[in-house]
């Protein structure tokens, strides 16, 4: 049997979990406070966070404020910033991860696979040639080779920089 060594999962693993939304739990605390939650940025209706558990490194998703299920029932505004912050999502990834392409969606509902089902949200996963090896293949299983709080720092300041 193959062993993938990720130490930063046992903190997940042991740690208090979060009652309630993570999203309107992480946007609800102080700025000050955006390292700690992975928060990138804050717009007016949406903000940018990294993906605790990322499909690929850097994984990054587009939240609304609002705590909907789906995107039917949003103004017209908050609609346009989230593509609004795709956009600059996916140029903050190419800056600092040199990202080659990416994977945009949305899972909407449990029967979708959405993970947090009652809080719609899309994710902006960076990808590289090559990046889906044997492990991924063969292994059924992800080895994220950069640890969340370097992705943060190198994602965080290509984010200022875009401004």
């Amino acid at each position: 049997m193959e062993q993938l060594w990720s130490p930063w999962r046992m903190e997940y693993i042991l740690g208090e979990k979060p009652e309630g939304c993570v999203f309107c739990t992480a946007f609800s605390a102080e700025p000050t406070q955006d390292e700690a939650h992975l928060i990138l940025h804050r717009g007016t209706h949406c903000g940018v966070i990294m993906n605790l558990f990322p499909y690929n490194n850097g994984h990054l998703m587009v939240v609304p404020y609002a705590h909907q299920p789906t995107f039917e029932a949003m103004f017209p505004e908050a609609l346009a910033e989230v593509l609004i912050l795709v956009n600059r999502a996916t140029a903050s990834l190419r800056d600092a991860l040199d990202a080659q392409g990416f994977n945009i969606g949305v899972n909407i509902g449990k029967s979708a696979g959405a993970g947090i089902a009652d809080h719609v949200h899309m994710h902006v996963v960076p990808r590289w040639a090559g990046d889906t090896n044997f492990l991924t293949t063969v292994g059924c299983a992800r080895c994220i080779p950069q640890e969340l709080k370097d992705s943060y720092e190198k994602l965080k300041a290509a984010w200022d920089k875009s401004t």
